[in-house]
């Protein structure tokens, strides 16, 4: 055998196939955007993440970890859509049987006569479902559960979640139906399954809780009608799943109790909501014997809290790079932004020198390596969240308290050091 290269052939590039297009293109000023209006599905904080509800001909895909409860919250969701009047509801679930939800719907009191059901695995039955049903909404669980007939490989593989979507993705264009799918999540949290498929839909969730805690949080991730940073404030019952319209107070310690040393509120944005979080600070003894001292966190970022506590040591002057610290959210929630590193400062300098940080006050504030407290945004909106639950006085980064409440106390602080002066002043005065 003689290996040979062909030539290429001369003339022309080859130009791809033309075809005549089905609809003629038109100037946008004559298309009409009603049919893309977003249709409330009565579960408030549901709507509020997608941005005022379901998008008819829309592709969501909500993921969560096992037991979380997207199962029960999208069946709620189901059941409130068909109620308004909004046309027939159809759950594919390749999980349960229709028995095992009908249980669930029962459970939580979703029935509705135009709440259809279907147990089915395979992609060609559930579009059979569709022919026949014609619903407005159509909720899958899950789309690791399903196959294409066409496709080879077992059901959850990359090819075949691949598929799957594709191909609900496409009815979901022509008829204008609503696609709701169910993801899972590696151990890792990300979605299973190919990255090409949070690409393809329009809008991504994620389902968030400790199985320990009845507090969920519905994040958006993703959003092409709408903000892809909002986040919706679940409460999980034995009757299912209540939305948390105004939160507050849900990360805060019992109210009445007095304050102890080691503990700062704070105020985070989740998205557009100001919510206030109250951070929890122990620090210990001495590490012995040149051991590394143990740093724990639970809630917060433990990166940042390693790094404020090099910056308290050297800047601040407060003694703590060779004790264990312990540092916790109250409530489950996970605080990651950098407005809270004001607030984790002075619950660690407060747990150090055994004197409480006053009940009615808040910090916030970003604290650089130099030690400066950095501005953050969305101040006032936290500022008028704090006063609305009594707070009266509030540690804000410099140039920041032009649009502070009258009724409130603010005081800008430029950098760690000043935080602590300030702070110590309210110790010293609450003795």
């Amino acid at each position: 055998m003689e290996e040979s290269v062909s030539a290429p052939v001369a003339g022309p590039a080859r130009r791809a196939s033309t075809a005549r297009p089905s609809v003629a293109a038109r100037s946008i000023g004559q298309i009409s955007a009603k049919q893309a209006e977003a249709k409330p599905t009565g579960v408030a904080e549901f709507d509020r993440v997608l941005g005022g509800g379901l998008v008819p001909g829309a592709v969501v895909l909500m993921a969560g970890e096992p037991g979380v409860g997207k199962s029960t919250l999208l069946l709620d969701v189901a059941h409130r859509f068909a109620a308004l009047g909004n046309g027939k509801v159809l759950v594919a679930t390749g999980e349960e049987s229709a028995s095992q939800v009908r249980l669930r719907a029962d459970r939580i009191g979703a029935l509705h006569d135009d709440l259809m059901l279907a147990a089915e695995t395979r992609l060609s039955a559930v579009l059979g479902h569709l022919d026949d049903v014609k619903p407005g909404l159509l909720i899958l669980d899950s789309v690791q559960t399903v196959a294409a007939d066409e496709v080879d490989g077992v059901p959850g593989g990359v090819t075949q979640v691949r598929s799957v979507a594709a191909g609900l993705i496409t009815v979901a264009k022509e008829r204008g139906i609503t696609c709701v799918l169910v993801g899972h999540v590696t151990k890792d949290g990300n979605i299973a399954g190919p990255r090409v498929l949070e690409h393809l839909v329009d809008t991504v969730l994620h389902f968030e809780g400790d199985r320990h805690s009845s507090l969920r949080l519905l994040r958006g991730v993703k959003n092409r009608f709408g903000p892809a940073d909002e986040v919706g404030c679940f409460e999980m019952t034995e009757s299912g799943i209540v939305g948390l319209s105004d939160p507050a107070g849900l990360f805060l310690a019992e109210s009445g109790e007095e304050p102890v040393p080691g503990t700062c509120v704070t105020v985070t944005m989740e998205g557009r909501r100001a919510m206030l979080v109250e951070v929890q600070a122990l620090v210990g003894g001495s590490a012995k014997d040149g051991t590394i001292p143990r740093r724990t966190v639970s809630g917060l970022d433990s990166a940042r809290l390693n790094m404020g506590l090099a910056v308290l040591d050297r800047r601040g002057g407060v003694r703590c790079l060779d004790r264990e610290v312990y540092a916790a959210t109250v409530g489950g929630i996970r605080v990651t932004e950098p407005a809270a590193d004001l607030a984790v400062a002075l619950a660690v300098a407060s747990s150090v020198s055994s004197a409480p940080v006053s009940a009615d006050i808040v910090a916030i504030g970003e604290v650089g390596l130099t030690g400066a407290v950095r501005r953050v945004s969305g101040v006032p909106r936290r500022l008028a969240e704090a006063r609305r639950l009594g707070f009266k006085h509030a540690l804000v980064p410099a140039g920041c308290a032009v649009d502070a409440p009258k009724s409130m106390t603010v005081t800008e602080v430029s950098n760690v050091g000043e935080a602590l002066r300030v702070a110590s002043q309210r110790w010293a005065s609450r003795g």
